[in-house]
Formats: structure tokens, C-alpha cells, sequence
């Protein structure tokens, strides 16, 4: 089987990182992992950018070790945020899918998002079909 990096996008509260688990077989990364502390999430908004290049050093360690499947479970409403991701697959000759999580089963974001936010987010995605 190739080397597969699936990079899992949608709104907060969709369920991005609970189906990339469900999917299974590899790890599962998100930049909302370097919010959590002690079992709690504590966001910093000034951290977003340390965030993701966490995110995405985590996501490298594992395609240098050759994980057969990588799964990235963020909001990615841009092309220029998959873009670092892109790259890493092309650097250690991963192919990557992805999928897009829409929230059909009415949930809210368990990190306390603001509507603003998330309209913004919605206003902002990007689809390349």
C-alpha cells in the first residue's frame, strides 16, 4: 500500500478529528493538540502560528519514519493551509486525499469557537473539485 497522508478538513464541531479516529490505522494530528494541557485545552490565539508548524513538524516526524497512513484533522478552509502539508507528502512520497467533514449531525465546537469565527471560516472555504 502507498504511503497515504488524508488531511480531514471542515468547521470546528464537525467531527474532523473523531471520523480521521474512526478511519483509524495512523496517527491522527491536529493543531489543536498543542492546546491541550493536562487533559484540558487552553487556546491561545497568540499561539495559532506555533500551533501549526507543531502540527506540521508532527506530521513530518511521521512521514520520515514512513507511517503508512498520516491523518491531519484541522479546519484547512484554504489551499495555502495545505500547502506545508502538500509539500511534506511530495518531500517523503506520500499521496493525500482529502475529505471534507460536514457537521450534519448538529454539534457545536467542543473548543468553544465563536459564531463569528466560524462564519468567517464558512465565508472563507475553499473547494477544488
Amino acid at each position: 500500500m502507498a504511503k497515504t497522508l488524508i488531511l480531514v478538513r471542515g468547521l470546528p464541531g464537525s467531527g474532523k478529528t473523531t471520523f480521521a479516529r474512526i478511519l483509524g490505522a495512523g496517527p491522527v494530528i491536529s493543531a489543536d493538540d498543542y492546546f491541550m494541557h493536562n487533559g484540558k485545552y487552553i487556546f491561545k490565539p497568540e499561539e495559532l502560528g506555533r500551533a501549526h508548524k507543531s502540527c506540521q513538524a508532527e506530521t513530518a516526524a511521521y512521514m520520515y519514519e514512513g507511517r503508512g497512513r498520516v491523518y491531519v484533522a484541522n479546519t484547512f478552509t484554504t489551499e495555502s493551509e495545505m500547502k506545508p502539508y502538500f509539500d511534506l507528502a511530495k518531500k517523503y512520497g506520500y499521496i493525500v486525499f482529502t475529505i471534507i467533514v460536514e457537521n450534519r449531525h448538529g454539534s457545536s465546537s467542543v473548543h468553544n469557537v465563536p459564531e463569528a469565527s466560524i462564519q468567517a471560516m464558512k465565508n472563507r472555504f475553499d473547494i477544488k473539485l
